[in-house]
């Protein structure tokens, strides 16, 4: 028999429990944690996490993997990490009740990671800097990451403006980033977010995990907390993201 209409309902449920939600938050990042770490992110008993880890397993959202005796959980995807950002381009801001939860919001704002990309003011930064250097143009005629008219809020860019540049094997060679290599992957080498907190464009794919990667090595950022996607930059990621890309953040 043919399949009927896809059951949307039945996976929207899944986004619909604030834990987990917070479990899925925390596996964003493209990483796989143990069982323990995702409770404490989502602020559940063990028992009430295995509950909700065998139910995003069954949807197909997350998968598990041994190594040992523990049992490690990752996101299927980039594309389910790229539901959750979408829902929150159009998801009201819950409201400020502790200075820890306005600190984790405002770090989180700054820089964090997209699945395995760079996002936040961060991610738009050096997606900007790409864009100004020749590593990236625009097709479009707007040389900047603004959104753009048919951009819509409620979805993942369809299609994109931007093209590697001029000067694109120079400035990510520059970065340790092999494009030849980086290109022959499955993955698309070019695509595009738009990020939900600055409303502009940021890289992702191939390249843009590449370059979070590159960055990530080269000690310019680190993770604020094991579990969670907030970044900070590094007193040498500073200098170099100035030096290198004319980035300035450190304001």
């Amino acid at each position: 028999m043919s399949g009927g209409d896809v059951d949307i309902a039945r996976t929207a449920a899944l986004f619909a429990d604030p834990a987990r939600v917070r479990v899925l938050a925390a596996l964003a990042d493209g990483r796989s944690l143990p069982a323990s770490v995702l409770a404490s992110e989502a602020g559940l008993s063990a028992q009430g996490t295995s509950a909700h880890l065998a139910k995003l397993r069954e949807a197909g959202l997350i998968v598990a993997e041994r190594s040992g005796r523990h049992r490690f959980y990752r996101l299927t995807g980039a594309h389910v990490g790229e539901v959750l950002e979408t829902l929150a381009r159009f998801s009201p801001v819950q409201p400020v009740t502790s200075l820890k939860a306005g600190t984790r919001l405002a770090a989180l704002r700054f820089a964090r990671t997209c699945y395995d990309h760079l996002a936040g003011r961060l991610g738009v930064a050096v997606m900007a800097a790409l864009l100004d250097q020749g590593a990236l143009a625009a097709t479009d005629g707007i040389p900047t990451t603004q959104r753009r008219e048919h951009d819509r809020l409620s979805a993942p860019l369809a299609s994109h403006p931007y093209v590697l540049g001029p000067r694109a094997q120079e400035i990510f060679g520059g970065l340790g980033i092999d494009l030849d290599e980086v290109g022959r992957r499955r993955r698309p080498l070019l695509k595009f977010c738009l990020d939900w907190s600055e409303q502009r464009h940021h890289l992702a794919g191939a390249l843009g995990a590449e370059v979070a990667e590159a960055l990530h090595r080269r000690g310019w950022f680190e993770r604020r907390k094991p579990g969670q996607r907030a970044l900070r930059l590094t007193d040498r990621g500073v200098q170099a993201l100035r030096d290198d890309l004319g980035v300035d953040l450190a304001a």
